[in-house]
């Protein structure tokens, strides 16, 4: 193929994963439902896989704090074979099945949490002996895979199974079925936010201004909210020190 082919049977391939993400749109609803009620009583989420799903984990609980203003310890990503396999392979560090709980338990994992299992296949011993064991213990437990009728669907509580299909480099699950993983990740993780009230209409209310370009954004949230000039939003920004807490300040005052 030439470059040109190439990429447009690329993009072809891709433009199947939303279908079948919707067709999941169910199962997605229960294990949404159960991560924010886990959330609003104070409990964590962890997200737990190996390789490209480990680390798609980690990139969703990293986002949440500065996004949202939640704590790091409120959604948790955990990788096969530590931090360094974020980075770089390690290997055989999935075929674990007891390093997935032993990675967990260092996190005082409990019933209070919920815990999501990412494996494009459904195999990874990793996240199957970790699910296991949070199964014992009394910890609900979800999980998203590719692959309906695998191991990982079987073992989770709450499965999402999302068939994409073969890859368009055969077995590349970097693609198709990360994307997708991408994807549903950022719909559990923003929908729980919401429901926890760290979102008001559509805006980051409590995100972290974190550099110039959210301090610039957090700005014009007040000026829109308040109807009020640049000069006196960034000011209240600056004293508040984030959207949310600048605007209740405003009102309070002229109550």
């Amino acid at each position: 193929m030439s470059i040109k082919e190439v990429l447009f049977h690329i993009n072809s391939e891709d433009k199947t994963v939303p279908d079948a993400i919707e067709k999941a749109l169910p199962s997605i609803e229960k294990l949404t439902q159960v991560v924010s009620e886990k959330l609003k009583a104070g409990g964590r989420l962890f997200y737990l896989g190996a390789g490209t799903s480990g680390r798609l984990g980690i990139v969703d609980a990293s986002e949440c704090p500065p996004t949202f203003g939640v704590p790091h310890e409120l959604v948790v990503g955990l990788i096969a074979g530590g931090d360094s396999a974020i980075r770089k392979a390690v290997e055989f560090a999935e075929d674990s099945h007891d390093q997935g709980w032993k990675d967990l338990q260092e996190h005082r994992v409990s019933t209070k949490d919920v815990v999501i299992g990412i494996a494009a296949s459904g195999t990874t011993p990793y996240v199957i002996g970790a699910l296991t064991k949070c199964n014992e213990a009394g910890i609900a437990t979800g999980c998203i895979t590719c692959n309906a009728d695998s191991p990982l669907a079987n073992t989770a509580t709450y499965p999402v199974a999302v068939v994409v299909g073969p890859e368009f480099v055969t077995g590349s699950t970097r693609m198709k079925a990360g994307t997708a993983q991408k994807l549903i990740l950022n719909m559990i993780s923003t929908t729980a936010m919401i429901q926890l009230g760290k979102v008001k209409g559509n805006k980051m209310v409590d995100m972290q201004l974190s550099n110039n370009k959210l301090v610039d954004r957090g700005t014009r949230m007040i000026m829109d909210e308040l109807e009020i000039k640049e000069d006196e939003a960034a000011f209240l920004l600056q004293k508040y020190g984030s959207v949310r807490l600048a605007v209740e300040a405003y009102h309070n005052e002229r109550n």
